[in-house]
């Protein structure tokens, strides 16, 4: 049973009442509809005229190109023609899937960075304007009160005065009988065979050069030999904020004292055991070692000055010892008990021959132990009686240059700027 249309098994064949020709639903339903005529004989038919026919769909009827075997090949071939086309256009989709999902990618993670940066700058902007803020209402507080903040400022500096009273007598007299036995030593004293020449002190070559401190903050700015001659140990303060002390015979560090916040301005032994430190961090400390002499520790931390302790010096009698610092005062301290004596600040100096508004950069113990050396921004430096616990009416100048150090000997002292080499 073949259609009379296709010449192919239907697959829903229906009949025609009037010629009883068979034929595929599909295709005479289509025709009909289009010219209501029957494609065989051309007379008049109506869909009702169509009757259905029961067929077996045991096996369904092949169609007529693969009845054959080079049907079958066309089929396949084909098949593996689409298949491809297939393959292709999904392989376009997934390339161009992936370009738009790095795309989506990067514009999330640029987005994120942004965000992140506007997040830190409006974080800033904050910042500074509650500063701004807090600076507007400072200005005008102070403003408001100038005259009531300079009398409360006068009146606080006085205080501070009262509580920092004038050297004690027995201490004074201690001065005074320390400074009588040196002079007495010093006039006494004759010069050493041993003492170098300058031609031998010329012909000196370095030995060895051994790093000592952090390299992120290089520097050493004060040096002290310990007093022990048996003992082949130097103390250096360096701006890395500690101190080393280099056993230079053994050529190794044999202990590293760290508790000043910035860089140490002076170092001083007072014994193998005891060593006094200045900082930039506004203190200056005693440092003790332990019983086995191995390890330091912080014994004391003077907290009286108000900006950078530019520097410490001992006095001849090891029992006493003065910081000078940035704010224009000196402070003369008891070593045993770690005890402030004695603050003088810059106008109590007589004669307008002390330290300036500028503050003290050096100073530095006479060998005799009554006179202190002082050096100053301004290129000046001052002498000073500590019986008086002033400086005295003379002031050095040296050019336009900062006194970078002072260096006292028996009889003499002299000032020395960092700008020129020291005559």
């Amino acid at each position: 049973m073949f259609c009379a249309i296709s010449g192919s098994v239907p697959e829903q064949p229906v009949v025609s009442t009037k010629s009883g020709h068979v034929f595929e639903r599909r295709l005479v339903e289509k025709y009909v509809r289009e010219t209501g005529k029957c494609p065989i004989t051309g007379e008049a038919l109506a869909l009702e005229e169509l009757l259905p026919l029961k067929a077996s769909k045991a096996a369904k009827p092949r169609t007529a190109p693969a009845t054959s075997i080079p049907g079958l090949l066309g089929l396949f071939h084909d098949e593996w023609d689409a298949l491809m086309l297939e393959t292709h256009t999904l392989r376009q989709q997934l390339h161009t899937v992936r370009q738009e999902l790095c795309h989506a990618l990067y514009q999330h993670d640029a987005a994120t960075r942004v965000i992140a940066r506007l997040m830190r700058e409006r974080d800033e902007a904050r910042a500074a304007l509650e500063q701004a803020r807090e600076a507007i209402l400072a200005e005008q507080a102070a403003g408001s009160s100038g005259k009531r903040g300079a009398a409360e400022g006068a009146a606080a500096e006085a205080a501070k005065r009262q509580k920092t009273p004038s050297i004690p007598e027995e201490v004074l007299q201690e001065l005074q009988d320390v400074n009588q036995q040196l002079s007495k030593q010093r006039k006494k004293r004759e010069i050493s065979k041993t003492l170098a020449t300058p031609e031998e002190l010329a012909s000196l070559a370095l030995l060895s050069s051994t790093p000592l401190h952090k390299t992120t903050q290089p520097g050493i700015t004060a040096l002290a030999l310990s007093p022990d001659a048996s003992r082949s140990v130097v103390a250096t303060a360096g701006a890395d904020a500690t101190v080393q002390l280099f056993d230079y015979a053994e050529q190794r560090i044999a202990a590293t004292l760290e508790g000043h916040s910035k860089r140490v301005t002076g170092v001083q032994f007072v014994s193998p055991g005891v060593l006094l430190t200045s900082s930039a961090d506004k203190t200056a400390r005693v440092w003790r070692a332990d019983a086995a002499g191995a390890a330091f520790a912080c014994a004391a931390t003077l907290r009286d000055h108000t900006a950078e302790v530019v520097g410490v010096t001992l006095h001849p009698s090891r029992k006493y010892f003065v910081t000078g610092s940035a704010d224009a005062t000196w402070c003369f301290y008891d070593l045993e008990a770690a005890a402030l004596l004695r603050t003088v600040a810059a106008d109590e100096a007589a004669g307008g021959a002390g330290a300036g508004k500028d503050g003290y950069t050096t100073l530095q113990f006479h060998p005799d132990g009554l006179i202190l050396g002082t050096g100053e921004p301004a290129s000046r430096g001052g002498a000073g009686d500590r019986r008086r616990s002033q400086p005295s009416s003379r002031a050095f100048r040296r050019g336009r240059e900062q006194l970078g150090s002072v260096n006292s000997a028996p009889g003499c002292a002299r000032m020395r700027s960092p700008q020129r080499p020291p005559p």
